[in-house]
This record gives C-alpha cells, sequence and structure tokens, in this order.
C-alpha cells in the first residue's frame, strides 16, 4: 500500500491495482475497483477506514472478484457501474452512463464513456484530486487490448482523456508499464523523458512502489497512443502523412503483436 496525494494505491494479484481515497469529514471511503478483497481490507484496516462506495470500470473478473467479500465485510458499502454493463457487473446500487457524476464526501466522480477494451468500459475522474482512474483503458505508457471494442473506439476514449490537464495523474488498472515503455520506445518519444523513465523504473520497482500515478503531461511525452497525431511517431510506425487514427490503430496492432 502506498499513498500518492489522496490516492491510496494498494496492489492486487499478479499485477492490478485498485485505490481508496478517503474523506475524514464525512467518513466516505471510496473503492476503484475490486480485484480482490484481502489487500483492499487490509488495508482499510490498517488505515481505520470503512468503505462507502465501490466503483466498477468494467466487468473483467480481475476489477470485480472482490465485491462480494467486500460487500459482506461493509454491508453500508454501495456499488457503482455503467448501466451498458450491469447484466455482466456484480449486482448494482447505482447504474451509471457518460456524463454523470457520483457526489462524495471525498469529491465528485466524473463518469467517463471509455469503451475499447471491452464496450461497457468507463472511467472516473475526480477533478478535486485531479486524478484519473482509468481502468483498463489508457495505461502508463500504453492502452489496454482490444478485447470488444475497435481501435476507433479506444482512439476515441483516448481522446476524450487528451482533453484532461496537463497535472491530471492517470492510474490506471495494472502495473504493465516497464514492457509499455520497451514498446513506446520504437515510437519517437520525447528522448530526455524516455531516459528518465528508463532510469526511474528499476528503482521504483526495487522498493516496491507503484509505477502509476504519472501525470498526463508526462505521458504526452512518451505514450504512442497519445502521441499518433505527430508526424514523427507516424514515421515509426511506418504510416507517414497518415491521419492519427490509422496511425493509433497500427500501433496497437504492433503491440498485439509484439
Amino acid at each position: 500500500m502506498h499513498t500518492q496525494d489522496a490516492v491510496t494505491i494498494i496492489r492486487c494479484l499478479s499485477d492490478n491495482y485498485a485505490y481508496l481515497i478517503h474523506d475524514a469529514g464525512s467518513g466516505d471511503t471510496i473503492l476503484i475497483d475490486a480485484p480482490e478483497a484481502a489487500p483492499i481490507q487490509a488495508a482499510l484496516t490498517q488505515q481505520g477506514w470503512s468503505l462507502t462506495h465501490i466503483l466498477l470500470t468494467h466487468h473483467h473478473a480481475d476489477h470485480i472478484d472482490g465485491v462480494a467479500a467486500l460487500r459482506d465485510a461493509y454491508p453500508q458499502a454501495q456499488v457503482w457501474g455503467a448501466a451498458a454493463d450491469a447484466h455482466r457487473l456484480p449486482p448494482l446500487d447505482h447504474s451509471v452512463g457518460p456524463g454523470d457524476v457520483i457526489d462524495t464526501g471525498a469529491g465528485s466522480f466524473a463518469v467517463m464513456d471509455a469503451p475499447g477494451h471491452t464496450v461497457g468500459h468507463v472511467a472516473f475522474y475526480l477533478a478535486r484530486a485531479q486524478a484519473l482512474f482509468s481502468g483498463d483503458s489508457l495505461m502508463v505508457h500504453g492502452c489496454g487490448r482490444l478485447f470488444e471494442g475497435t481501435a476507433q473506439q479506444m482512439f476515441d476514449t483516448i481522446a476524450g482523456f487528451a482533453a484532461l490537464p496537463d497535472e491530471t495523474r492517470i492510474y490506471s488498472g495494472h502495473d504493465y508499464a516497464k514492457a509499455n515503455l520497451d514498446f513506446a520506445a520504437r515510437f519517437a518519444p520525447d528522448a530526455q523523458a524516455l531516459a528518465l523513465r528508463v532510469a526511474e523504473l528499476p528503482r521504483l520497482a526495487e522498493a516496491g512502489a507503484p509505477t502509476v500515478g504519472v501525470t498526463l503531461g508526462d505521458e504526452r511525452r512518451l505514450n504512442p497512443y497519445l502521441r499518433a497525431h505527430l508526424p514523427q511517431v507516424a514515421q515509426a510506425a511506418g504510416m507517414p502523412d497518415s491521419p492519427a487514427e490509422a496511425v493509433f490503430a497500427e500501433i496497437r496492432q504492433q503491440k498485439d503483436n509484439a
């Protein structure tokens, strides 16, 4: 468990992350995704917090399997998830859609449409903490695999995220940073930013520290899916003079085949 600004970062399973945001005044404690219950309960117990909200980004088992046990342990906790995915999520207390806002004592979470990895995927943006909980859509140095959606859907999803302020911190669903960065290095990232991050990742690994929480501004210098509009990225992808959407799709295809 690590805390960065207002966000408590919990490692789950082999490479998943879950996130807690707590407000001392109201006592509200919000969980983003529930890969497994035990480490989340341990973090709550250590902090002396009681879970009140569970927000789910999408239906994959490694994001929802802890919900039942957490609801047993914290029966007051309410579950929020996408109305479009309600049929394959745990039972929801509140169904939401893009443009909705979830008001909590810890701040208001804006629900953002985020299809691509799955068709019912949503993300949550907490302006108060300048935090984007992107699930398996935008990843640190990469993006999620297209299991159900299309490259165009993921392109549009990431374009929506790109409109957020540079100071926004990205809290994605997995720790794929090293593999993503190794791949991103093929597509003309900013050389100085790449060198700094290549040096930083082993230090984080040695310390057991999370790789998430990088800023959107930093990702604009490294993440090829945020840079598909740049001529040097198109050239590196073997698609000079192609539109950004086509370059994006090609990079995602090359990642699938890597």
